[in-house]
């Protein structure tokens, strides 16, 4: 029996998704060649003006309201003159709205920056704009390219995971936007998966959390375990707290895991295990080995284990999906993966592929079973 839930949405918005790409080579027939590489080239100018506003806190200082440009530089602690041809640069990408000369407002792109909107991806944009995920990009990538080394690696000496245990500050940032994933992905992985099936999720690398929760607040029957690196789930319970989560919290327990070493066992065929975009930062090696420890777990309850990952098409990927592999390659030994190279890793972790599950986002859901000694999932 399929897991899949609201098929009918879930096709229409891959329809939509497939226009939305076509849409986005349109520049490329429609600028002149020359004029359009130099966009491309420039492209950067555009992020650098989105991270400094995000730094500023433009976002949150407008608010609900509108200020003069006056007004705004001193609430940000900016030079006047030098803030408004930011902000022109940003109204003409469409961020922020000057609703008169001089005066400007925040809109529906420009909220998104505000600490406190719901849909808020601010410690994403200052996570990827950063000096340490910059710097590998603009120093490193052709050295990376030419050798097949990662260029974090080149350029900090260490691994990427290594780095962010020796650097809380830059650690705090990235749990933070990977917090705001669903602002970006939506909550599709919560209403286009059968979680009613299951009594109890072990999100295994699930940071604080956030996924859990929000299946949580749909399914009161289910429970979630929480399993990650010790310092990123202290005080998890108390974030959680602190931003008013009540009754689907006290459904959630939280234990320090090293998944390359052992995952929390699963209890009966009522568990799910959740490993929700933490793959794809990992070597197929090491996939293999957390893969093997989820199976090993898994074993003897027959639990079922949904692995939540973009899928690479075979051919001729998107400019979005693309560039998620290259965030891989920069930052990591990690890579995003076609559906034969999933079933590769599956295969030699002892694992069987019962079903691929799609959602209205650009992630599916693998929905996977240990295999027993006779051979049966």
């Amino acid at each position: 029996m399929t897991l899949q839930k609201n098929a009918g949405a879930v096709r229409r918005f891959a329809k939509l998704a497939r226009f939305g790409a076509r849409l986005q080579n349109l520049p490329n027939k429609l600028v002149p060649p020359p004029f359009r590489l130099i966009q491309i080239g420039s492209a950067f100018w555009q992020s650098r003006a989105l991270y400094v506003a995000a730094r500023l806190d433009i976002a949150g200082a407008l608010a609900d309201d509108e200020a003069s440009i006056e007004t705004l530089a001193e609430r940000v602690a900016a030079d006047a003159d030098a803030l408004y041809r930011l902000l022109l640069m940003l109204v003409a990408m469409g961020v922020f709205e000057e609703v008169s000369p001089r005066c400007f407002r925040n809109n529906k792109l420009s909220s998104c920056l505000r600490q406190d909107y719901a849909d808020s991806v601010r410690a994403m944009v200052l996570m990827h704009n950063s000096p340490e995920m910059s710097r590998p990009w603009f120093e490193q990538l052709e050295q990376g390219v030419r050798s097949g080394g990662v260029p974090f690696e080149s350029a900090y000496g260490q691994a990427f995971y290594d780095y962010l245990d020796g650097n809380p500050e830059f650690d705090a940032l990235f749990a933070q936007a990977m917090d705001s994933v669903e602002a970006v992905a939506g909550d599709s992985f919560a209403t286009d998966f059968d979680w009613s099936r299951f009594e109890r999720i072990i999100d295994v690398g699930g940071s604080k959390g956030a996924k859990s929760l929000a299946i949580l607040k749909l399914h009161p029957q289910l429970t979630a375990l929480v399993a990650d690196r010790e310092q990123v789930i202290r005080g998890a319970a108390q974030f959680w707290q602190e931003k008013g989560e009540g009754a689907a919290l006290q459904r959630m327990r939280f234990e320090a895991c090293d998944l390359l070493q052992a995952v929390p066992k699963a209890h009966s065929d009522k568990d799910i295990y959740l490993l929700s975009a933490v793959l794809h930062g990992f070597d197929d090696d090491t996939c293999v080995t957390v893969l093997r420890n989820v199976a090993q777990a898994s074993a003897d309850s027959r639990a079922t284990i949904a692995v939540m990952e973009m899928v690479m098409p075979d051919k001729r990927a998107d400019t979005g999906t693309a560039s998620f592999d290259m965030q891989m390659f920069v930052n990591t030994h990690g890579r995003e993966r076609t559906l034969a190279e999933w079933r590769r890793l599956f295969d030699a972790s002892g694992l069987v592929l019962q079903e691929v599950v799609s959602l209205r986002t650009f992630g599916k859901i693998l929905v996977l079973r240990a295999v027993h000694s006779t051979g049966k999932a």
